[in-house]
């Protein structure tokens, strides 16, 4: 479509949305069957849902623009399995997919020149879709909305002075906007990414990582022993003036990090903008250098390419009409690390400074990596090929207004949601949805670390688990609290469920099933937290909601603690290593919180050794932990340097290990003093692994 028809449509639609149905003044003396506050996706399925159950809805939305980041550039969907989502948000998908059946829908390119990388990319024909264009999805988003006749108020952000909120006991009975607007409902849904309502309607709440004791987990709190991904390369200096802690450290490095392993901290996973951008000359506006730049703000990009990054760091994914969905990865990408530990609690004010500031950072990133003499030759020509898109969204600059909130507030309701949930260990009693994706949390911060060099701390990603259901009572308030509102997006979980949880598609099945039980709420006048569960799960199933993982189950696999372990153990943490930069927690069991591999690439440039000191003279078995694979190299060569000289050996790693995830390579007398074991991909026919060495006593 063209920008110009595009701008006529989204005027008539906003016109139809906000006037056609009569919202005006008079609107409030309405009482509403149920309000809802953030027109996010999650909002939208909700008050879809509502009228599709014949009750009356309003949605209030603090922008001029509903969808959230479902419309704000996040095209490439993140979620693990698709035959999890059911319901409104599967029916959104299946109507992206026929948009992009009709020829009209391919302006940029042939439809059959497009290839998808990311969930669209199946052997099997689906009727669905799972990457598209931002005004695509809004388009569809609106056709929601005006089909239901669901009325859409704009640009009415709550009150937050303390008087936004109006309560009789536990049960909210109005809200009002700093516009001077009310809103009386008889239920309510906060479907905003940052948890305003439920926050003025005084519902506990958290910001930040739960230290791992409160709730028994492995993967919350400070995470510095998994800071494997999205990492810099080796020897990059923190200081101004490099090696010199005098000169104060660079920008947006945290003095105070990283904390206490497993800690408890206030700190979020960073944000940024999901950009759509086209490399199409006729639809691409240019990167510009932002007013106020600062070439010191890109001074770990440039020192990180120098001091060896091989990669453009994007993640630049394929979608329709030559337009990307680009994301944050490596060690310094999109992602502003660091600068929005206040967002959540921020005021409005406060929070436009901070979308401000991502916005400038990003702008200035791409301008960095487009044009600056630091930055090598073929990345700049790559990126300079790229720009935002003309024909997406308002700005004359080409850039969005949603800023990517990864996480901001989280509720603490009647069911906290936790790692044990993700990986099986607990399962919800009363499903309201499934979970698919990978826990995943963001870098929170950037620190010194040990080695005098500069590190990134906070991202975890941890799979290979089934869907998993999502308890109902991590939608309701503790009802002490409140008794008559529901919380689709910040939802009651913690920082690492929270992690896997966030994703768009299943914020939009929670936001049908959180309408459903408001409904119910006031069909069988009881409280939200009291909704017949049985009569609940009826109407959502026949709503085709998916409530139970019925296909092939999966299980994270476990890790070993090397502490647990008999004899002498080096993990490959410790090692010290030249290439196997790719990690991994796929196949178990494992050493530690994972391993390494070649990524088949580089053959005879990576290498790992593997350092320890013999106290006691004696007989050792040599093992080598692997986890073994069809994919895995047959003959990787194995080095034993020790006080008596070298010992070589071959592993195939394709074998099952004797005593999993160990394999003993050989049984060496080893003199007292220092023994290293290096393994190498020289010559290697599949993927090299480093997990751990074990010397252990025969004696």
């Amino acid at each position: 479509m063209k920008r110009e028809s595009m701008v006529a449509f989204l005027i008539a639609s906003t016109i139809v949305a906000c006037l056609g149905n009569g919202v005006s003044a008079s609107n409030q003396n309405i009482t509403y069957d149920v309000v809802v506050y953030g027109g996010t996706s999650a909002g939208i399925a909700a008050a879809v849902q509502v009228k599709r159950m014949g009750g009356t809805v309003i949605v209030i939305e603090p922008t001029s623009r509903i969808g959230g980041l479902t419309t704000g550039g996040l095209g490439q969907t993140d979620i693990g399995n698709k035959a999890a989502i059911g319901g409104v948000a599967r029916e959104f998908y299946q109507r992206i997919r026929k948009h992009y059946e009709a020829d009209a829908s391919w302006r940029w390119q042939k439809r059959e020149e497009y290839r998808s990388g990311g969930q669209s990319r199946s052997r099997v024909q689906e009727d669905t879709m799972w990457t598209f264009e931002p005004s695509v999805a809004l388009r569809v988003m609106q056709e929601f909305v005006n089909e239901n006749e669901i009325q859409i108020i704009y640009r009415q952000r709550l009150d937050r002075s303390g008087s936004g909120v109006t309560k009789d006991g536990a049960r909210i009975q109005m809200i009002r906007t700093e516009g001077g607007r009310s809103f009386s409902g008889r239920t309510f849904i906060d479907a905003t990414y940052e948890g305003d309502l439920l926050a003025e309607a005084g519902v506990s709440w958290t910001v930040g990582r739960e230290a791992n004791a409160e709730y028994g987990e492995t993967l919350s709190g400070v995470q510095t022993r998994r800071a494997i991904h999205h990492q810099f390369v080796r020897g990059v200096d923190p200081y101004v003036t490099p090696g010199d802690p005098s000169s104060g450290l660079l920008p947006n490095i945290d003095a105070a990090g990283p904390g206490n392993e497993g800690m408890r901290d206030h700190r979020v996973q960073a944000y940024c903008f999901r950009m759509c951008l086209t490399d199409h000359a006729d639809n691409r506006l240019p990167f510009t250098k932002p007013v106020g730049y600062r070439e010191i703000d890109y001074e770990l990009l440039f020192r990180n390419f120098e001091a060896g990054a091989k990669n453009i760091p994007w993640s630049n994914s394929a979608m329709p009409n030559r337009k990307t969905d680009v994301n944050n990865n490596k060690g310094f990408s999109t992602d502003y690390i660091g600068r929005n530990y206040n967002y959540a609690i921020a005021s409005y004010d406060e929070r436009d400074r901070i979308l401000t500031d991502h916005l400038a950072y990003q702008q200035g990133l791409m301008w960095t990596l487009a044009h600056h003499r630091r930055v090598p030759e073929w990345v700049r020509t790559e990126v300079s090929r790229w720009g935002p898109c003309k024909d997406e969204f308002e700005r004359a600059d080409g850039w969005q207004g949603q800023l990517y909130i990864r996480e901001a507030r989280r509720m603490i309701g009647s069911y906290v949601m936790t790692q044990h949930n993700c990986q099986g260990r607990e399962v919800a009693a009363n499903p309201v949805g499934l979970a698919a994706y990978t826990m995943d949390s963001h870098n929170v911060q950037r620190h010194v670390g040990p080695d005098g060099f500069v590190h990134n701390e906070g991202d975890v990603q941890v799979g290979g688990f089934s869907p998993y259901p999502i308890d109902f009572g991590a939608l309701v308030p503790k009802k002490s609290e409140c008794t008559n509102l529901l919380v689709p997006v910040c939802l009651s979980s913690t920082h690492m469920a929270f992690g896997s949880i966030r994703m768009e598609p299943v914020f939009m099945v929670l936001g049908h099933s959180a309408a459903t039980a408001a409904v119910h709420s006031i069909q069988q006048e009881v409280d939200v937290q009291d909704v017949d569960y049985e009569v609940l799960q009826e109407r959502m199933e026949a709503d085709s909601q998916v409530l139970k993982w019925t296909g092939p189950r999966r299980t994270s696999a476990v890790g070993i603690d090397p502490k647990s372990l008999p004899g002498i153990v080096i993990d490959d943490e410790a090692a010290e290593r030249i290439g196997f930069d790719s990690s991994s927690t796929s196949a178990g069991p494992f050493v530690g919180i994972g391993y390494r591999h070649d990524g088949n690439d580089g053959k005879g440039r990576q290498s790992a050794v593997f350092r320890s000191t013999i106290a006691k003279a004696g007989k050792y078995s040599v093992r080598l932990a692997y986890s073994p694979f069809t994919n895995r190299s047959t003959n990787v060569p194995v080095a034993v340097m020790h006080a008596g000289g070298t010992t070589n050996f071959i592993v195939n790693e394709r074998a099952k290990p004797q005593d999993a995830p160990f394999v003993s390579v050989a049984e060496l007398s080893l003199a007292e003093g220092e023994v290293s074991i290096t393994v190498s991909n020289e010559g290697t026919d599949g993927y090299v692994i480093i997990d751990a060495v074990q010397l252990l006593p025969q004696d």
